[in-house]
């Protein structure tokens, strides 16, 4: 026997998503399924092991209430307790299912040889990374072939205004979706960042790259440049964390050069199979 849907059930909080206007229009709800996808969204946001009283708190929901949720996601594989911490991590496993989608297998197919033949060129690591809600996503990275070099490991997300493939990723959308984007930052990270990274895509999106010294590791500069896919927007950013570590490496300008010239082939590539 269906039951009826429920459309009297008042909005989620504010820690859930969806209200006013999207709110209105759906016609279904999942109490149980909704409390589960609130807990993996909270922790992927929050980028630190979670208790359960931690997660309860957030969520304004008891602990017994989400109790036999957790069990549930740790039993299925997508949390687990933490290593180093107190709480429970997420695990690869929603990576895992996303790298599985039909366009991101495409994307690497044409990336991941010419990532390679980039990395013999240039002789430092490069990776590619694509947007995820307000976050920037590494989907794929290639070590560099010498002794010496830094990388990004696939599965590291980041906010969009944090990282050089992030504000590439947003210099290289269509208007309508740059409205969508910033709206959505806004409530990330607040109006006075959003429009200062506005400000920064513009500048990037001039130069067709960008170039900035990594807040993350020292002596590294990152370069990041557009995979422009057949709508005209980009659907990736390949990025090389350049590090000049002896004299026989690529000077910058050369680098830079070979990093766009390899976006570009991979977006042709990818236009040819899809």
């Amino acid at each position: 026997m269906t039951a009826a849907p429920d459309d009297t059930v008042p909005d989620i909080d504010d820690a859930g998503d969806l209200t006013g206007d999207a709110e209105a229009v759906r016609k279904y709800r999942a109490p149980a399924l909704e409390k589960g996808l609130d807990i993996l969204e909270l922790m992927a946001s929050h980028g630190a092991p979670m208790t359960p009283s931690q997660i309860s708190a957030r969520l304004k929901r008891s602990v017994s209430e989400l109790f036999r949720m957790i069990q549930v996601l740790e039993f299925r594989g997508y949390i687990a307790p933490a290593a180093a911490a107190d709480g429970y991590e997420l695990t690869n496993k929603l990576f895992t299912l996303g790298m599985a989608r039909a366009p991101v297998r495409t994307l690497l197919e044409a990336a991941l040889p010419l990532m390679r033949d980039l990395t013999q060129a240039i002789g430092q690591s490069c990776h590619l990374a694509v947007a995820s809600d307000d976050q920037m996503v590494v989907v794929a990275r290639i070590e560099n072939p010498g002794h010496l070099g830094f990388s990004v490991r696939p599965g590291y997300h980041r906010s969009l205004v944090e990282a050089p493939s992030g504000v590439v990723l947003y210099a290289f959308q269509p208007p309508h979706i740059q409205t969508l984007w910033r709206a959505m930052l806004d409530r990330a990270v607040g109006p006075q960042r959003t429009a200062a990274f506005a400000v920064r895509a513009d500048g990037v999106r001039e130069r067709g790259f960008e170039q900035a010294a990594s807040d993350y590791a020292m002596g590294v500069t990152d370069l990041s440049a557009p995979v422009i896919g057949g709508s005209g927007a980009a659907v990736a950013a390949l990025t090389v964390p350049f590090i000049q570590h002896t004299p026989l490496v690529r000077p910058l300008t050369d680098t830079i050069a070979l990093l766009q010239a390899t976006a570009r082939q991979i977006a042709q590539d990818l236009t040819e199979r899809v």
